[in-house]
């Protein structure tokens, strides 16, 4: 890229997060991983701060030093945890650590990060929803909170359009992670039941979803915002059981 491009993206260490990391690395932007632990990748391009985002304060303080020492041009909010529960176990500490980590600490970073997109008119926000979103057993605050970023990002695409920022939301169905492996056990028969439910007949890989990313992220796509991409294997226009 001719222009220089400085992406946080959250919760690069592992999963999905890891895969957007490397992706940018290639692509050529400078990369700051905000997460618990350091990525197991190594590049000159690469910087890490280390933060639980489940700690309020702690992502605010974060947020504003990255916005002090880079002139950060993408945020890419990828940090989540799931917390499975039927309705009568539900807690309003998982409810509130929720809606801190995948509501609470992107308004964080994005308020931080804000200001210098707005002096160079130019910006990418990308927050990774779920498919879960649309509805999904045992995920009552998991899908409150991941279809709030999804109304979160289309007001920030009203809000910011003028100002040369887009705002786009990617949302995964079923993804071979640590994450979705600690839900259901690898090589099950209920991995190979969910795999079998949705319409492509497999399970998503991380790159699927930072392909997507990388999309929503190019700044030559400037007339899109606003947007919700499903990566899921065709399992948002079905029905899936998790």
């Amino acid at each position: 890229m001719s222009t220089q491009y400085t992406a946080v993206v959250t919760g690069g260490s592992a999963g999905i997060g890891l895969e957007i990391v490397r992706q940018m690395l290639d692509a050529g932007y400078e990369v700051i991983s905000m997460a618990r632990r350091e990525p197991e990748l190594s590049h000159p391009k690469l910087k890490t701060v280390k933060v639980d985002l489940l700690d309020a304060d702690a992502t605010i303080q974060a947020s504003n030093d990255i916005a002090k020492d880079h002139g950060v041009t993408h945020v890419i909010h990828n940090a989540g945890v799931i917390w499975p529960n039927l309705l009568p176990d539900v807690t309003q500490d998982e409810l509130h650590g929720l809606t801190q980590i995948h509501l609470g600490a992107a308004i964080a970073l994005v308020q931080a990060c804000l200001p210098h997109m707005e002096s160079i008119k130019f910006g990418r926000i990308v927050m990774m929803s779920s498919r879960g979103a649309l509805g999904l057993p045992t995920r009552t605050a998991y899908s409150a909170t991941k279809a709030g970023m999804v109304g979160m990002t289309r007001t920030w695409a009203l809000e910011l359009a003028a100002k040369g920022i887009t705002a786009n939301v990617v949302a995964p169905g079923p993804i071979q992670t640590d994450m979705f492996y600690d839900v259901v056990e690898a090589g099950s028969e209920r991995e190979a039941n969910i795999a079998k439910g949705i319409p492509v007949q497999r399970l998503g890989r991380a790159d699927d979803v930072a392909r997507a990313v990388m999309f929503f992220s190019d700044p030559a796509n400037s007339f899109i915002t606003g947007q919700t991409l499903y990566v899921c294997g065709g399992a948002s226009v079905s029905s899936i059981t998790i």
